[in-house]
């Protein structure tokens, strides 16, 4: 029998919005812990809306908010203030992505929450963090993925900067806040201490678009777009098939570099000074992509790439979903599963992100209705069945 997730017996309070937060939730609540989905009583998470839906019914919300137990209610009126400090007393993790201040003007700040709760870990998610001039305005990922120097890296040389097609910035800034969180967490077992977590969505998203800035400090240069090219390696590009597919190979390896000149043709360059490194082979990119998309070009996807892996070579085909349901590995590794839904029936998945052998996480149900366990959860906390029902009249809860 395996051993309890990880997170049994953690209680997360999710305030969040959108994506970064709700997706650090999701993580948190996948290995086990208790998640409560707060929300407004009339207008819910605005991730209710993002994506397609079926039959009213909002896929993307089945799986960002499962394992969430969904609770209504109205924060900015104090009668739901109350409530929430009530559930803050029982929790260990809050998550929250109000502007700076808000959660103040609510008589909520860390400095209420955490003296009632001392153990108590406040994740703070904004654009830009609780201080500094920008720690006012408001932040979406599509303004971080512009500010990181991801979107000046992106595209082709002669075109504009490019933003990703998704949430690249939230969903980087919730992985490191799931991260984060299991570090305080670990804090808080050591010596007992809660603490605030400041948390932007621009940092990550700058840490994972690499050294751009040592690099200016040290040498005054500015990195340039190059498409799908790299100034660290080639060939290291997407290449058409004959069959109007496309493959991404990359040679960031010395010995897959060579392995790709054999296979299309070309074993003469290998011996040539310049290629015995991915800068040198980088100067050389245009003769090299030729010999690698011309060979490419006369085959089909198929072809290329049992021939690129019997050469030992590194390849991927560039999928679309349907390629990604279809894809055998995918599938018998489980990185998508089905899960039963109430609405949807069964629903396609991805898995939780990390397998662990000795304390796994599960999908134990998909995303709820708004509000569909106020009663229970406020019940926990001391609420009576009368207060419940005024509540509900008033619209403090749903």
């Amino acid at each position: 029998m395996a051993s309890p997730a990880p997170l049994d017996g953690v209680r997360v309070l999710d305030v969040s919005t959108i994506l970064a937060g709700p997706l650090a939730c999701q993580i948190l609540g996948d290995f086990g812990a208790d998640v409560i989905k707060i929300e407004h009583p009339k207008y819910g998470d605005n991730m209710r809306g993002h994506g397609r839906s079926k039959d009213g019914v909002p896929i993307w919300w089945k799986e960002i908010s499962r394992n969430k137990r969904t609770v209504a209610l109205d924060l900015k009126d104090p009668r739901g203030g109350e409530i929430f400090r009530k559930l803050a007393k029982t929790a260990d993790v809050i998550v929250e992505n109000f502007r700076p201040g808000t959660f103040e003007r609510w008589g909520l700040g860390p400095d209420v929450l955490i003296e009632e709760n001392p153990g108590l870990v406040m994740v703070r998610l904004t654009g830009f963090g609780q201080t500094g001039p920008y720690a006012s305005r408001a932040g979406f990922g599509t303004l971080v993925e512009a500010m990181s120097g991801f979107a000046a890296a992106t595209g082709q040389p002669d075109g504009p900067p490019t933003l990703p097609a998704f949430g690249l910035a939230d969903s980087i800034c919730g992985i490191a806040a799931s991260s984060a969180i299991t570090m305080a967490l670990r804090h808080r077992d050591k010596t007992g201490e809660g603490q605030v977590i400041d948390m932007s969505l621009l940092e990550p998203i700058m840490a994972a678009v690499g050294p751009g800035p040592t690099v200016y400090q040290q040498l005054g240069e500015i990195g340039q777009r190059h498409g799908n090219r790299s100034t660290n390696n080639a060939p290291r590009n997407i290449y058409r098939t004959s069959d109007d597919g496309w493959v991404a190979v990359s040679t960031s390896a010395q010995r897959i570099a060579e392995r790709v000149l054999e296979l299309v043709g070309h074993p003469e360059v290998i011996d040539e000074p310049w290629f015995a490194t991915g800068g040198g082979r980088a100067e050389h990119v245009d003769m090299l992509d030729d010999y690698v998309g011309g060979w490419i070009a006369q085959r089909t996807r198929d072809e290329v790439i049992a021939a690129f892996t019997e050469a030992g070579a590194a390849i991927g085909p560039v999928y679309d979903a349907k390629d990604i349901v279809e894809d055998p590995h995918i599938r018998e590794t489980e990185m998508l599963v089905e899960v039963d839904d109430k609405d949807l029936g069964p629903v396609l998945q991805h898995n939780v992100m990390w397998r662990m052998g000795k304390s796994p996480g599960a999908i134990r149900f998909t995303g709820r209705d708004l509000g569909e366990n106020t009663d229970e959860v406020l019940t926990d906390v001391g609420v009576t069945a009368d207060e419940i029902t005024e509540l509900k009249e008033s619209g403090v809860i749903r």
